[in-house]
């Protein structure tokens, strides 16, 4: 058992892409989320992360840890490997989970959450009573109804690939407005992403024009797989549209409406 839990710290320094593939099979009831995560510099990075949202400096982590400043100053910059006594040592100290620390999960508890577990925005009755402005709750709404449809669509016609494009699009603009506003508090801690603030919006923004790419690719007529998408399914029209998602489609009208008259 010792040696299984060693190798899985190892492991913490790898792409954990193993578990990419069963993220989508055609059933949404075995979609995780974060079921993936990368995780080369994960521990380091989170030992990091936990130590200053709890406001400690290193000297008084590494006392309360039982280690040397200069030795949790090695774990955190990646330079020294830990023993697994240590890691479980840092979990119990900062109440998380050994997962979470190995990057194995976004969850602080190590929880993975199924598609079943996440509740459904539809069903909530109290979206009034929320703390602030009218319009982050109407723009939610707006937002979370258009996507819907979107996925209904893909269900139509449920192309593993195609639907994980337009997932990592949609995940990766949702990310990059997050970190935008967190990066606006210069009390928030930048080790909470492993991209260095300096690079992640190159890096974001271009793996979304590949993603946009790729969509589209998928979509042609002559795919560069060479297997070309039957999208019969896909005819709608606005019509349609009202009469299939009554209670969504002026919500992606509005969208689209807002959208185009923002761009223009």
């Amino acid at each position: 058992m010792q040696n299984k839990l060693q190798n899985s710290l190892k492991k913490s320094q790898k792409v954990l892409y193993s578990e990419y593939n069963s993220c989508y099979n055609g059933d949404h009831s075995h979609i995780q989320i974060g079921a993936i995560m990368e995780s080369k510099d994960s521990f380091n990075r989170i030992l990091t992360l936990l130590r200053k949202e709890k406001g400690l400096t290193q000297k008084e982590a590494a006392a309360s840890l039982g280690i040397s400043q200069a030795l949790l100053s090695h774990y955190e910059k990646g330079i020294r490997e830990c023993g697994l006594s240590f890691v479980v040592r840092v979990a119990d100290f900062y109440g998380v989970s050994c997962d979470y620390l190995l990057g194995r999960s976004p969850d602080r508890s190590g929880l993975t959450l199924n598609v079943d577990d996440i509740p459904n925005e539809a069903d909530k009755k109290d979206d009034n009573k929320l703390k602030g402005s009218l319009l982050p709750i109407l723009s939610k709404k707006l937002l979370i109804n258009s996507i819907s449809i979107l996925y209904d669509f893909l269900l139509k016609n449920p192309d593993k690939n195609l639907v994980t494009e337009i997932t990592h699009y949609l995940n990766s603009a949702v990310y990059k407005m997050f970190r935008t506003v967190y990066s606006s508090n210069s009390k928030n801690q930048e080790k909470m992403f492993s991209i260095p603030s300096n690079l992640y919006e190159g890096y974001v923004t271009s793996s979304m024009y590949r993603s946009e790419a790729d969509i589209k690719d998928i979509l042609s007529t002559q795919p560069s797989n060479g297997h070309p998408l039957a999208k019969e399914q896909f005819a709608t029209s606005t019509e349609q549209l009202a009469n299939d998602y009554p209670q969504q489609a002026s919500s992606l009208f509005n969208l689209i409406q807002e959208v185009e008259t923002k761009a223009k």
